[in-house]
């Protein structure tokens, strides 16, 4: 009677402990529940329209929602330049999930009734001024349920970021958007250009975050100068790319740079996932130019380089002596 005594109260205690770890188990996952951004703009027909499009990747899952309001475009996007007011209109809509360490930075853009009303922000350069702005390993969904440029549905994905308990930087914030207004004017001038594509450029400008991000905050702006140039050359910008836009790059580069970006010890290995994401998502483009053709031209590049840095200490060893 004692032994069965015994083990129902061990049963009971397991059965106890299963629902109160349970129980906590859920309040975790509520803390890291996806946010989906709805603009204050939409009528009640867009809204219920954007909930479906952005909730859609979940496949039923559960998520929390907030609305985007004037004022904060007014809090994260005025600082960088941005003319917004508290009654401004907000359209575009976003989500963000979390996802776990090493994932990445992943960006969707989602059609809406079927139509991509994202007219002018891409994919990867959300994806990059997400990365600029502080923003690790989270899966990002935008759409827009009348066709907008996009420029502010990052406030609604900064907005839902804070949410989930992490702050950014505000000047990495404002680094982030004059980063992805200079790389949609630069792909703007240069659309149906033969030998670029907004893949490309990105993925130079997350190649050259990377290398960044191995020397550290303290690179220095002549650095970032070559980081540049080498990145333009590596993914075949160089007879595409002026001068003006090159220093363009450079400009908001020095910039992230600047607001403590680099200081995050995830920046690097967010930068190369970026990177490996971009070409991915871009394969026939960046199988075409990685050509071996192409890769013994830059090896041949490299090899001068080096030779002559070669020579050039063996002169200066040889003046010693």
């Amino acid at each position: 009677m004692k032994k069965a005594k015994t083990f129902l109260t061990i049963i009971t205690m397991l059965f106890l402990s299963t629902i109160v770890c349970g129980a906590f188990e859920q309040t975790v996952k509520a803390d890291d529940l996806p946010v989906i951004c709805l603009g204050t703009s939409l009528t009640e027909t867009q809204k219920s329209g954007t909930l479906k499009t952005l909730s859609n990747p979940l496949s039923g899952s559960s998520y929390q929602t907030m609305t985007i309001t004037g004022a904060d475009l007014v809090k994260y996007l005025n600082p960088s330049g941005a003319n917004f007011t508290t009654q401004s209109g907000v359209w575009s809509s976003a989500m963000i999930e979390k996802t776990a360490a090493g994932n990445g930075i992943n960006v969707h853009i989602l059609d809406y009734n079927g139509h991509n009303n994202i007219t002018t922000i891409t994919a990867d350069q959300y994806k990059n001024a997400a990365l600029t702005a502080g923003i690790s390993d989270a899966n990002i969904y935008v759409t827009s349920a009348v066709p907008i440029d996009g420029s502010g549905a990052l406030a609604g994905v900064y907005a839902a970021y804070s949410k989930t308990g992490e702050n950014l930087n505000q000047s990495q914030v404002n680094a982030a958007q004059d980063e992805m207004n200079t790389l949609s004017k630069i792909t703007k001038e240069n659309k149906d250009k033969d030998g670029y594509s907004d893949a490309q450029l990105n993925n130079a400008v997350a190649g050259a975050k990377q290398e960044m991000g191995q020397i550290g905050n303290n690179v220095s702006d002549s650095q970032i100068h070559d980081i540049v140039t080498n990145q333009i050359n590596i993914n075949h910008l160089g007879d595409v790319i002026n001068n003006n836009q090159k220093q363009q790059i450079i400009n908001v580069l020095i910039e992230v740079r600047d607001s403590g970006a680099l200081k995050n010890h995830k920046f690097k290995d967010q930068a190369d996932a970026l990177s490996k994401n971009i070409k991915k998502n871009a394969k026939g483009i960046f199988d075409k130019i990685n050509t071996p053709e192409n890769r013994n031209w830059l090896e041949q590049i490299w090899h001068n380089i080096t030779a002559f840095f070669s020579h050039l200490f063996s002169g200066l060893m040889a003046i010693q002596y």
